[in-house]
C-alpha cells in the first residue's frame, strides 16, 4: 500500500512529560483520514511535528520516498503539506490573491528591475477561488469576507502550493450546516484530485459523513486506527474517554409560559449599525436560552450590544427589574454580566498572564472605580480565587502559575467561566462555548451551565451547532437577518425547524 505520509514510533518529550509516546500514523493519496482525541491527546503535537514546528523525540516521517528524522517548516512546505489552522491565518488588509500568494509573490522584470506580477498572480489565484467555489474576484479584500469564505481562501492557498497533503484542524467550528455541506463538497473534490486530508474535529456526526478512517489518540498514546464505516459514534467515544458519554447531558424545562423572575428583558433593541434591528426577548430565573441562527444573522452583534461592546440607537434593557443603560463593557461587568466571548484567544484571555491573573482580572476591574483606573491589586486573594475555581470547575493545570497558553482548550474556556465567577456575574452570555474542545470536556461545561442556573446565575448561549443548542437549551431563539425569527421550546425544537426559521 502507497501512503503520502508515513509518521513512525514518533514520541516527544517536553521537560521530561511525555507529550507523545510511541505513535504511528499513515495517510493515504484520496482519502479523508480523521485524528480523534480529547484536547491533551496529543492531536496538535503531532500536526506540529508534521509540518515541522516541532522536532520529534524519537522516530521517523516518511514523504513518499523520502525519509526525515524531523521536518523544518520550509521542508514540510516544500514536501507538500499544508495545515489549515482552526484560527485562520489570513491578512484582512490584503486582497484574496496577495493572501494566497504571501511569502511567494510571483515575480517579473521590468527594465531589468525586479517587481511583483500583479497579473499572473490574481490570474492564478482566481483559478484557485474558482476551483473551491469562491464566487469573489481575487481583488477583494479579505476583510469583507466571512469565515466560511475566509476557510475556502485557506485551501485555495493550499492547492496554489499543490499540496498534497492538507491538514483541517476543526474547519466546521464556526460553520453553518449549509456551509459545512459546501466545505464537505471541496474535500470530496480534493479526494478525487488524489489529495490526502488529515481531519480533526470534535463533531462526531461529521466525522462519520466524511471520514473514511480515524485515528485515535488518549494521553499522547495510540489507541487504534478504525475504517469509519465500521465504528459507531458511541464507538469513537468509548475510545477517546475510555467511558460512554450521554449527549443528552441535562434535565430540560419549558419556560415558554413560566412565572419564574426575568432576569434579563430586551424590548427593541436596534444597533446604530443596523446589524440588528427591533430585537426583544426575556431570559428567565433558572434557564439556558439559546440563540441559533446562520452566521453574520446577528446573534453575536446582539450579545455585544448587551454587553456594551456596540452603540445602540433604540431599545431598552431590563436587568434585574431595573432599566440599565449599559455603554460599555465596563458597565457591564460593573452590573454582573459577564461574556465568554466566540475567540477566547482573540478576545477571552491574556496570553501572557498566568491561569490566576486572568481569572481575578474582570474581580479587580469590578471592584475598581474611575473606570478601571483606581483599585487595589491583592496578589494573596487573587490567588485564592484562583485556587478555589480551579477545584471548584475542575481546571487541569500543574498549578494556578502556569501561563494560559500551555492549557487545553476546555481548560482555557473553564479559566474563562472562573473569571465571571470570580466577578460574581448575574448573567453570563456563552459565545460557541465548546467551539474546538472535545466531547468530554464539553460535558464538563454543559453541567458548569446548568450549576449556575441552579444558582441564580441567568445563562445565555450562541452557538451554530444545533445539537449543542438542542443539548443544553431549555429554549431556543432563532436569528436572521438582525431580527428574531423564532422561539421554540426544547421540547418542540429539532434541527430542521431551526434551520427553516433560520433560512425563510
Amino acid at each position: 500500500m502507497d501512503f503520502l505520509v508515513q509518521m513512525n514510533n514518533i514520541s516527544k518529550h517536553f521537560s521530561g512529560v511525555k507529550a507523545l509516546d510511541d505513535i504511528s500514523f499513515q495517510l493515504k493519496a484520496g482519502e479523508v483520514h480523521v485524528l480523534l482525541g480529547e484536547n491533551g491527546a496529543g492531536k496538535s503535537t503531532l500536526i506540529k511535528i508534521l509540518s515541522g514546528v516541532y522536532e520529534p523525540t524519537a522516530g521517523s516521517i516518511v514523504i513518499g520516498e523520502k525519509t526525515f528524522s524531523h521536518l523544518t517548516p520550509k521542508q514540510s512546505v516544500d514536501e507538500g503539506i499544508s495545515v489549515i489552522y482552526q484560527e485562520l491565518s489570513m491578512i484582512d488588509e490584503l486582497s484574496i490573491a496577495e493572501n494566497i500568494f504571501v511569502g511567494k509573490l510571483p515575480m517579473t522584470k521590468k527594465l531589468g528591475i525586479p517587481v511583483v506580477d500583479f497579473y499572473s498572480m490574481e490570474e492564478i489565484a482566481q483559478k484557485m477561488i474558482e476551483k473551491v467555489g469562491l464566487k469573489r474576484s481575487a481583488k477583494d479584500l479579505v476583510e469583507r469576507l466571512s469565515i466560511s469564505e475566509k476557510q475556502q481562501v485557506e485551501i485555495a492557498k493550499s492547492l496554489a502550493s499543490r499540496a498534497k497533503v492538507i491538514v483541517m484542524d476543526e474547519p466546521t467550528s464556526s460553520l453553518t450546516i449549509e456551509e459545512t455541506e459546501k466545505l464537505f463538497g471541496i474535500i470530496r473534490q480534493l479526494k478525487y484530485l488524489g489529495v490526502g486530508i488529515i481531519y480533526i474535529s470534535h463533531k462526531l456526526n461529521e466525522l462519520i459523513e466524511i471520514g473514511d478512517r480515524v485515528t485515535v489518540l488518549k494521553d499522547g498514546k495510540y489507541v487504534g486506527t478504525r475504517n469509519i464505516q465500521d465504528v459507531t459514534k458511541e464507538d469513537l467515544v468509548t475510545m477517546m474517554v475510555g467511558r460512554s458519554v450521554n449527549e443528552r447531558h441535562l434535565k430540560k424545562t419549558d419556560r415558554m409560559n413560566s412565572d419564574e423572575e426575568i432576569l434579563l428583558k430586551v424590548e427593541g433593541l436596534t444597533r446604530k449599525d443596523k446589524k440588528v434591528r427591533d430585537a426583544s426577548f426575556e431570559l428567565y430565573k433558572g434557564e439556558i436560552l439559546g440563540f441559533a441562527g446562520l452566521i453574520g444573522s446577528g446573534r453575536t452583534e446582539l450579545m455585544n450590544a448587551i454587553y456594551g461592546a456596540a452603540p445602540i440607537s433604540s431599545g431598552r434593557i431590563e436587568l434585574f427589574g431595573k432599566e440599565v443603560k449599559i455603554k460599555s463593557p465596563y458597565q457591564a461587568i460593573k452590573l454582573g454580566i459577564g461574556h465568554v466571548t466566540e475567540s477566547r484567544k482573540e478576545t477571552g484571555f491574556l496570553k501572557n498572564f498566568e491561569i490566576w491573573k486572568n481569572i481575578s482580572l474582570s474581580r479587580l476591574l469590578k471592584d475598581s472605580t474611575l473606570g478601571g483606573m483606581w483599585g487595589l491589586v491583592r496578589e494573596k486573594q487573587e490567588k485564592e480565587w484562583a485556587e478555589k475555581y480551579k477545584l471548584s470547575i475542575n481546571i487541569k493545570c500543574v498549578s494556578v502559575e502556569q501561563n494560559i497558553m500551555e492549557l487545553s482548550g476546555g481548560n482555557q474556556q473553564k479559566v474563562l467561566i472562573g473569571k465571571w465567577l470570580a466577578a460574581d456575574s448575574k448573567l453570563i452570555i456563552f459565545d460557541e462555548p465548546t467551539k474546538g474542545i472535545d466531547i468530554g470536556a464539553r460535558g464538563e461545561i454543559y453541567k458548569i451551565m446548568r450549576e449556575l442556573t441552579e444558582n441564580g446565575v441567568g445563562v445565555i448561549v450562541v452557538s451554530s451547532d444545533l445539537p449543542e443548542l438542542l443539548s443544553v437549551c431549555d429554549r431556543i431563539i432563532v436569528f436572521r437577518e438582525g431580527k428574531t425569527n423564532g422561539i421554540l421550546s426544547n421540547d418542540e425544537a429539532t434541527e430542521e425547524k431551526i434551520m427553516l426559521a433560520a433560512t425563510s
